[in-house]
């Protein structure tokens, strides 16, 4: 990762500002109501402790009628002015962590990738976990200023009793906040070190899913575990010091309250023997000493809850602050459907160069699956312009000056390993809801079988990566989804390796007379899909080696045949 500049304003200090800035009215409102609510138990002790100074002094019925009323207006209070401000604090806290996890989410999905060395699964973390802890600042902040504000209220009712009694909450109370702020630090730096540890394993536990079947087909299950194993071990450790650390922290901060709790009252107590202070006087001393014992520790533990949210807040910036990859141009693709490839080198490709006319079926048999992959990259735009030398041109036009979605609504590139998603046939055909050749697209991939095995057809319930499908199933929703796009220009890599030799065939004419007039070119090896096509290029070694139809290849090329036949 970049070393941020010193000079600027941290990342996590500027979103912690903006979730601040944008509840200000809320954070207001759960300040004055929370405020009230801690006034109102503080009252409480000092009106105990005037009910015994009237009842002791006056004996009237009256005064103390008038009490117990100055009482049911406290409690009545206290429960109100809790529960309003609890509800609005925990709206405005639940309604910024959605914020932020939308905010993530939106910079995961972005069509250009951003410059971040994270994995999905530690996204995952960062748009739940760290975006829930970043919003708790929202309630944090009123809290903090409530229990300030019993502890100003509970110095202010001492003090007026006795100057010392004010005097030693005043100086207890920096004290013991001089000390836990030292050790808020230490559980902000352990904090953020075991969400990263975390995260890594959510990154491997993800990875671990999506490779299963094929580390049962080979036996490597076992491999795998121990080395999820071993990060899960590293988030333990750092869990558990992260736990020690919070527990010293907690410990330390309920013995220091319960020492000037017990200072209060021993200093009371001797100023009570002393005839410097009243009995009903002692009686409130007593009850805030005990009571100031709970705002002391919200008080005391809210440093330790900033330092958290700052420790999300600066791993959401990772993601967030960081700069995308490429800057895509602001132009969309011209009408038409013709497709360049000029000199490009990148990876396995070498100064590779060709044409693809307009409304042509054009299939690309490459010998070595590395140039395949590096290929379907550049075409995708999976790879900046700027990384690779030569151009690609759509409808004329270099990518690099083009909108990355412009040329992706008119440009697709079906990835070789098709996500299936949790949902129906119909959800993964189309997510958007909004094609209208579903019909010809099941047709055409050949899942017409899939719809009509069950009894909900295009309404079936998949489940997550197409569990419940086969190879070959999977592969042909796959291909169904890119037919159903519709898009001006289609690149399949591989569409059709998991489907037998029959199949295979019919897909092969189906897409052919699906995509007539309209550009598409074909990845492949499959000697159904070269023959449908109107021209074959074969890529070897990084470059065009041959170029005529597929049966002209196969006749007068002694190794296409061999690379082709089955």
């Amino acid at each position: 990762m970049k070393t941020p500049d010193t000079q600027r304003p941290r990342p996590g200090s500027a979103i912690l500002r903006t979730a601040l800035r944008r509840n200000a009215g809320a954070m207001v409102w759960g300040t004055v109501l929370m405020s009230l609510y801690q006034a109102g138990e503080t009252a409480f002790p000092i009106a105990l402790g005037l009910i015994v100074e009237h009842t002791m002094q006056g004996r009237s019925l009256g005064a103390l009628g008038l009490s117990i009323g100055a009482l049911a207006v406290i409690i009545t209070t206290v429960s109100l002015s809790w529960r309003f401000g609890m509800r609005v604090l925990q709206k405005a806290n639940t309604t910024e962590a959605h914020r932020w996890r939308v905010r993530v989410a939106a910079c995961g999905l972005q069509p250009v990738a951003r410059d971040v060395d994270l994995k999905s699964g530690e996204v995952l973390t960062i748009a739940t976990e760290d975006a829930d802890q970043t919003a708790d600042i929202v309630e944090v902040v009123p809290m903090l200023v409530s229990s300030l504000v019993a502890v100003v209220v509970a110095t202010v009712a001492l003090g007026l009793a006795d100057v010392r009694l004010g005097l030693l909450v005043v100086v207890g109370t920096v004290a013991i906040l001089s000390i836990l702020a030292v050790m808020s630090r230490r559980i902000g730096a352990s904090t953020q070190e075991q969400q990263a540890r975390v995260a890594r394993a959510g990154a491997k536990v993800a990875d671990l899913i999506i490779g299963l079947r094929p580390l049962h087909g080979f036996g490597g299950n076992h491999a795998a575990f121990g080395s999820y194993r071993k990060v899960s071990r590293d988030a333990k450790r750092q869990a558990i010091t992260v736990a020690k650390v919070n527990g010293t922290y907690a410990g330390t901060a309920l013995a220091l309250n319960a020492v000037l709790a017990a200072a209060v009252s021993l200093t009371a107590g001797w100023l009570a023997f002393g005839g410097q202070i009243t009995i009903g006087e002692l009686v409130m001393a007593v009850g805030l000493a005990q009571f100031i014992m709970e705002p002391l520790k919200m008080f005391s533990e809210m440093p330790k809850y900033i330092m958290i949210a700052r420790a999300s807040a600066e791993r959401m910036a990772l993601v967030l602050t960081a700069p995308p990859v490429t800057a895509p141009g602001p132009q969309r693709p011209a009408a038409g459907g013709d497709l360049e490839v000029d000199s490009v080198q990148y990876g396995s490709l070498r100064k590779l160069k060709f044409k693809v006319n307009a409304g042509e079926f054009l299939a690309i048999a490459v010998y070595q699956p590395r140039a395949a992959a590096d290929l379907a990259s550049v075409l995708a735009v999976n790879v900046a312009p700027e990384a690779y030398e030569g151009v690609v041109r759509v409808s004329g036009q270099p990518i690099g000056g083009l909108s990355i979605e412009a040329v992706r609504e008119h440009m697709l590139v079906n990835p070789y390993d098709g996500e299936i998603f949790a949902g129906t046939l119909r959800t993964n055909i189309d997510p958007s809801g909004t094609s209208r050749t579903i019909p010809e697209a099941v047709e055409a991939s050949m899942l017409t079988d899939v719809v009509a095995l069950h009894r909900d057809g295009l309404d079936y319930t998949v489940r997550d990566r197409g569990a419940n499908l086969s190879g070959g199933q999977r592969q042909r929703l796959s291909l169904a989804r890119a037919l159903a796009a519709d898009s001006d220009v289609l690149v399949l890599r591989d569409p059709t390796t998991a489907v037998d030799a029959v199949t295979e065939q019919l897909i092969a004419r189906n897409v052919a007379k699906l995509r007539r007039n309209r550009t598409t070119v074909v990845i492949t090896s499959s000697p159904a899909l070269l023959d449908a096509a109107d021209r074959v290029l074969v890529l070897d070694d990084g470059v065009i080696t041959a170029e005529d139809t597929h049966r002209n290849l196969l006749a007068g090329d002694a190794d296409y045949c061999l690379a082709v036949a089955r």
